[in-house]
Formats: C-alpha cells, sequence, structure tokens
C-alpha cells in the first residue's frame, strides 16, 4: 500500500500508539490492600491525563504523556473490574496461602521473609511476591517445619518453613 493511503495523526489528536499493557493468564487474586493500590493508581493516572488535558502547553511531549497515561487507565481499569479479593483472614492458619507473610530459611542459616501478593502488588522491595511466582508456588500449602525447594535459574535452594502469619511480617522484622 502507498504511505498516500496512510492517515497521518492531526497536530491536535493524542498519539495513541502505545502498546497496550500485557494482562495476565492467572486469575487476579488482590489483598485488601492490594485492591487499594489499584484504585489509588488508577485515580491518580486520571488526575494526571486530567491535568495534562487542561494544560495550557499541548506539545508532541504532551500528548505522548496523554498517551501512555490512557494506556495506563485502561489497564488498571481492566484489572479492577477482574480482581478477586482474597480475604487472608479466612485462610487456613496452619497452611501457607494467598497473603501469607513467610519466614524461610536455608541450610546455611539464611532468612528470607516475604508476603505472597497478587501480581500487580508483587515488590521485590518491600518484600512482596506474586503468587504465581517459583518461590511462592514452592511454598504454597506448606507448613512450619516443612522443607520446599525454590527452582531458581542459578540452581534450585532448599529451604526451611519456619513461620507464616496472616496478620503481619513473620517476627516482625524484615530485613533491611
Amino acid at each position: 500500500m502507498s504511505r498516500a493511503f496512510v492517515k497521518e495523526p492531526d497536530g491536535d489528536q493524542v498519539p495513541d500508539d502505545q502498546p497496550e499493557l500485557p494482562i495476565s493468564l492467572h486469575p487476579n487474586f488482590v489483598t485488601v490492600e492490594g485492591l487499594a493500590q489499584l484504585r489509588e493508581q488508577l485515580e491518580e493516572a486520571r488526575r494526571n491525563l486530567s491535568h495534562l488535558r487542561t494544560a495550557e502547553t499541548q506539545d508532541m511531549k504532551n500528548k505522548m504523556q496523554q498517551g501512555k497515561l490512557g494506556r495506563d487507565i485502561r489497564y488498571l481499569e481492566q484489572r479492577l473490574s477482574s480482581a478477586i479479593l482474597v480475604d487472608a483472614a479466612k485462610q487456613p492458619e496452619k497452611q501457607v496461602a494467598f497473603g501469607a507473610w513467610i519466614l524461610l530459611e536455608d541450610t546455611e542459616g539464611k532468612e528470607y521473609r516475604y508476603r505472597i501478593v497478587g501480581e500487580d502488588e508483587a515488590s521485590p522491595a518491600e518484600n512482596k511476591i506474586s503468587w504465581v511466582s517459583p518461590l511462592a508456588k514452592a511454598a504454597l500449602d506448606a507448613e512450619v517445619g516443612e522443607l520446599i525447594v525454590w527452582q531458581r535459574p542459578v540452581g534450585n535452594l532448599e529451604l526451611e518453613l519456619l513461620a507464616l502469619s496472616y496478620t503481619g511480617p513473620c517476627r516482625d522484622v524484615l530485613p533491611g
């Protein structure tokens, strides 16, 4: 096809050529905090888009940011509409399940503390891992005292489940 028949965007149009964010094929389980986080992100994106639309300068950078925010809003709306809230208080007390804080120890005595959360809430910096991560999958259904194998690209690591909690971090201390 000749370029003569391709419609170019007008100067006042928002470029919407941002690729859509990928949507996971896994069920969208969320904690109470994760659901609140998604809602806050959506409201912030909507505020930012509104601000950009009313800005005096409507240059290409502004329009590109509008396109990106539009994409982010569509993603967040979809994630919120598919969210499945999991109440940690209704999880099995003695088994690792979604929403659990877990304390693990390797054979050299190194401890690992994580909370198993939804994909959008996962944050290694906050010791939150997705329920579909290899470590979470290995730990799910385990009980205190059990050994689990964390399958990692650098090699498997055997860990003992020392503690689990649904009310807060195990031993109330997270690594620095």
